[in-house]
């Protein structure tokens, strides 16, 4: 390439450089900086990248200037998102059961270009696909963009709802009938998206999980279930809900050995509990929850520091769940 030949993209690919190619541990001289735009045809005076070192601030892009010995080094500072966010950031993308494999990658390899080269490196550990479940159905993203667009438009939507069978393949649910619904709005809990729905049919607010949700389209029909779902609280969803799977609603009393009260607190949060000192060692709380094999898969592995007391038919059902449970080990 000859030199200036690309003299038009100078400030371009000045900037393009100092972003790849700097960070607070790594810097170029000036001599490094002309010799870096040479390799895109560029040429520059000393005194025009000043210039557009100046000109960058007002872009957000930080230009730093630092004496060391004889040499001036000169390295972007600030950064849109800083090495620990985009780190964050490509956790999240990780941990999350509804973004495929592909997908994942894909978004990692973007998120690098918010840092230097040197820092991206550092994001390579993170980028390596560990061994768990992901989700296969690639148009999730288009899924949820979808379910958002018929909420602003205040429109129904129907999509195929499928789940896995012994054969670990995908059938639709409902013989592959159309589900008709009224979304309201979309949550990540247990690391899985899930579409909160009025379904007419039943006069319910449902949750379903968007990775199983294929071939959506948007109705012209208004949505339904403004009151019902005005009455449900989002909030409490994931706190209350154990799995994401529902059951009958329970106000539950619950006792615990001192030294599991940070489990509580993690689940349902301080607001919502208060502990009730009952012995020496042990305290106890009341709580609301969805009543299900899950959540009583939950008290379980918690082992003998928690017990449920109350109410009496909740104990009970917890009881015959784990009688079924083991009559069924023999």
């Amino acid at each position: 390439m000859s030199r200036g030949t690309n003299q038009k993209f100078k400030f371009t690919y000045l900037m393009k450089m100092m972003q790849e190619k700097t960070d607070d541990d790594h810097a170029l001289t000036m001599p490094q900086i002309r010799e870096e735009l040479e390799k895109y045809g560029v040429t520059a005076e000393r005194k025009s990248i000043y210039a557009d070192f100046a000109d960058m601030e007002k872009f957000g892009v930080e230009i730093i200037k630092e004496q060391i010995g004889r040499e001036t080094y000169y390295h972007v500072g600030t950064r849109a998102f800083e090495l620990a966010e985009v780190k964050l950031l490509v956790d999240a993308i990780q941990s999350s059961k509804f973004i495929t494999q592909t997908k994942s990658r894909n978004l990692i390899t973007k998120m690098k270009s918010f840092v230097s080269q040197y820092q991206g490196s550092t994001l390579q550990r993170q980028v390596i696909i560990n061994d768990r479940v992901k989700s296969m159905n690639e148009s999730v993203f288009y899924n949820v963009d979808e379910v958002y667009t018929a909420i602003n438009e205040n429109k129904k939507i129907r999509f195929k709802y499928y789940k896995w069978d012994i054969n670990k393949k995908l059938i639709a649910r409902k013989g592959g009938d159309w589900f008709e619904i009224s979304p309201w709005g979309l949550t990540w809990a247990d690391e899985n998206y899930y579409m909160i729905a009025y379904d007419e049919w039943d006069g319910n607010v449902k949750t379903y999980r968007v990775d199983k949700m294929m071939r959506i389209s948007i109705l012209d029909e208004k949505r339904e279930g403004q009151k019902e779902f005005k009455a449900f609280d989002m909030s409490k969803l994931s706190k209350t809900t154990f799995g994401m799977y529902g059951g009958h609603k329970k106000r539950v009393k619950i006792q615990f050995e001192n030294s599991m009260c940070g489990v509580f607190l993690d689940r349902f949060g301080k607001e919502d509990i208060n502990f009730k000192p009952i012995g020496e060692n042990w305290s106890e709380f009341s709580v609301e929850v969805s009543v299900s094999q899950h959540f009583f898969g939950w008290l379980f592995g918690m082992g003998p520091k928690v017990r449920l007391v109350g109410p009496d038919d909740v104990v009970e059902e917890l009881k015959e769940y784990g009688k079924a449970y083991f009559e069924n080990m023999r």
